[in-house]
């Protein structure tokens, strides 16, 4: 796997190109922005929720060694086997030895973020497991070889003619189709043979109860409990900071999940997992792969309380007009700029510049994670790492200079100006100018805002505090 960073502009720069699809991608997502927040002046106790929410998480990964054992312990009464897996690698390792002890050849499976992040699909393959996404947008990624560009849409930046292409080619449907009725309808058809003739079932898990020793797994097609009903073997892989402490905690969570998502009261099925089904075995694989180590990094713990809603990818600005397969990540948006670098920081060193600061993925995460924040400390650890291309890092660096001399910096600002005005266009617009690539330079002023205030108001400034 390449170890190069993420060229995010550039991937983004394709993406604008395509009026189509950034149009549809913007007014999609924002809108589900705007049902959230319809959905939070509902309720009068909408901000004393999130504050409940932070709290509880907060409570919760300081005390993560000894909920995550009370869990361990209560699954293993009910009758649940639990693995732990430090890495991706030792995930796919552990889930793979499932299988093989069960002979199983076929794993059907619903939308779990940490199997991508692990790259369990291509493992198993290699090793003879036919892997089937049952979430519709998981299952139009796999089909097209994407990542998802979604936490919870995985397929929101296609259209409707790209499932089509899509299923036409796997599926042999009429390419020409329109009516996202009849896509669905292709895709149920396709896979219910599929899950009921499936070896192994998995799902992720979007609450662990330690209290109780049982998980919850909330989605809005039914898919997650085929996936763990009809086969007699259920894997769930979870990451280790989903635990809540106990069955009274998950109100709180349960009514801001799918309002922040996607603007709607509560997912279609939310169903708690106690244990096994009758004749059948249940396996939880517990996953740090680096969430030890992120929760000892002073400044970004806290992203460990993400629920996974996706709010932050739906408001903010650049993710909307970017698409999320331009973050070459499996998390993308604010959140994903915050936690991927702690995978591989040299890989996704320019994902924290992927943002304008405004704050608004802060505002509204349901958990209270102070994104923005994050993105600016993570930018300044990247400079600190010398993660940052020479050019741009040489720039910030003159820049820096610049703005420490003020005589010099004013004089620049005149020099600038006077460039402006008449430097001929292609010494401006070049490749040492990012900023004219997309918009035109501002206009040159006739007086800076210091010249002004030198003028007109230094003076009398002067004669006021002598007539003092």
């Amino acid at each position: 796997m390449s170890n190069r960073p993420v060229n995010h502009a550039r991937a983004a720069e394709k993406f604008l190109e395509d009026a189509p699809h950034l149009q549809f991608h913007d007014e999609r997502l924002w809108d589900m922005r705007q049902k959230r927040d319809d959905q939070m002046h509902m309720l009068p106790e909408w901000q004393e929720l999130r504050t409940e929410a932070s709290r509880i998480k907060e409570h919760t990964l300081a005390r993560l060694p000894e909920y995550l054992e009370q869990f361990e312990e209560n699954a293993k009464k009910n009758g649940i086997h639990v693995h732990w897996a430090r890495d991706g690698a030792e995930h796919n390792r552990i889930v793979g030895e499932i299988l093989q002890a069960h002979n199983a050849r076929s794993l059907i499976k619903s939308k779990s973020m940490v199997t991508e992040e692990c790259d369990m699909r291509p493992y198993l393959e290699k090793r003879g497991v036919t892997v089937t996404e049952t979430d519709l947008g998981e299952r139009i990624q796999q089909l097209d070889d994407q990542l998802p560009s979604h936490i919870v849409v995985p397929a929101v930046h296609k259209l409707t003619s790209d499932v089509a292409r899509i299923f036409a080619k796997d599926y042999k449907t009429d390419p020409d189709i329109r009516d996202p009725h009849l896509l669905a309808e292709a895709q149920r058809q396709a896979a219910r043979p599929v899950i009921l003739h499936a070896d192994a079932g998995m799902t992720g898990g979007n609450f662990v109860v330690a209290e109780t020793g049982t998980f919850v797994v909330c989605t809005n097609e039914g898919n997650a409990d085929l996936s763990a009903t009809v086969p007699n073997l259920h894997i769930a892989t979870i990451g280790i900071e989903r635990l809540v402490p106990r069955m009274a905690d998950l109100g709180v969570f349960i009514r801001l999940l799918s309002r922040s998502a996607l603007g709607s009261p509560i997912t279609q099925y939310t169903t708690h997992f106690r244990g096994p089904q009758k004749g059948g075995e249940m396996h939880v694989v517990f996953v740090d792969n680096g969430r030890s180590a992120r929760l000892g990094m002073e400044d970004f713990w806290t992203s460990l309380k993400c629920i996974r809603c996706g709010a932050c990818m739906n408001t903010c600005p650049v993710y909307r007009r970017s698409g999320g397969l331009s973050y070459g990540a499996v998390y993308s948006g604010p959140i994903g700029a915050i936690i991927d670098p702690t995978f591989n920081e040299r890989k996704y060193s320019t994902l924290p510049y992927a943002s304008t600061l405004n704050g608004s993925c802060t505002n509204v995460c349901p958990v209270k994670i102070n994104i923005h924040e994050q993105l600016y400390k993570w930018r300044r650890v990247l400079v600190q790492h010398h993660e940052m291309p020479f050019v741009k890092r040489e720039i910030m660096h003159m820049a820096g200079k610049l703005m420490g001399q003020p005589k010099l910096y004013r004089a620049a600002i005149s020099a600038t100006e006077t460039a402006l005005g008449t430097l001929p266009r292609f010494a401006l617009y070049n490749w040492l100018n990012p900023w004219g690539k997309h918009r035109e330079n501002p206009h040159p002023v006739k007086q800076t805002f210091h010249a002004w205030y030198k003028a007109n108001r230094t003076d009398k400034a002067s004669k006021t505090e002598d007539s003092r």
